[in-house]
């Protein structure tokens, strides 16, 4: 392996080990008021912050989140263990999905599993979502080395000042496209779940834009 190779081994290693989920076990067993929950959420989301400034949860998306009926409304202005588990969903999709999506996947979860008396509640749908999530770790590694190793191997014929730079170009290039089908591929899913016209209030959905 050359120099090159190993530090950009290092470098994946290194950006998926910083890239980690909320333990259910580390949820507030009490219920939080608003400034509580951001603050817990800024706290556990932290390494996955692109810069310094960039907000994980602010009152405003909470907010936009129950108008939207994304979320079930709070009680007595506090949200419990279930609430934060939602937002964390939300937290996740929404840098991919419209609001309309996220209504259409999250809702029959929501709907069924959100306070339930029975011992399939929101943590079982969490702890098990995640649970699976998790043991693809391994592979998502090797599949990001086998696509590197792919880029790395681009561009022979190129000018050596510009191959790494043309190498590198080509490995985000092949990121992207995997992003940009597997996007797509989660849009045909959630379209062929159904598309209700009607959210969780049976008022009319919110527009097909993304939430902030």
């Amino acid at each position: 392996m050359t120099e090159e190779k190993r530090r950009m081994f290092e470098k994946i290693a290194d950006i998926l080990s910083a890239i980690d989920y909320i333990n259910p076990e580390d949820l507030p067993n009490i219920s939080l008021y608003m400034d509580q929950v951001t603050t817990f959420m800024e706290e556990q989301l932290n390494a996955t912050r692109r810069h310094e400034d960039d907000k994980i949860l602010t009152k405003t998306m909470i907010n936009n989140y129950a108008k939207n009926k994304l979320l079930p409304p709070p009680d007595k202005k506090r949200y419990s263990r279930e609430h934060l588990l939602v937002m964390i969903f939300i937290y996740y999709f929404k840098n991919i999905l419209s609001i309309s999506d996220i209504q259409t996947l999250l809702g029959p979860v929501t709907d069924k599993y959100f306070q339930s008396e029975g011992e399939k509640d929101m943590t079982y749908i969490y702890k098990e979502v995640f649970r699976t999530i998790k043991e693809q770790d391994s592979y998502l590694q090797k599949d990001l080395w086998k696509r590197y190793t792919m880029a790395d191997a681009a561009f022979e014929d190129a000018d050596s000042e510009d191959r790494t730079f043309l190498r590198e170009f080509t490995f985000i290039c092949l990121l992207s496209f995997d992003v940009y089908m597997k996007k797509m591929l989660v849009e045909r899913l959630i379209d062929s779940m159904g598309t209700p016209d009607k959210g969780r209030d049976g008022k009319e959905k919110g527009h097909n834009k993304r939430q902030d």
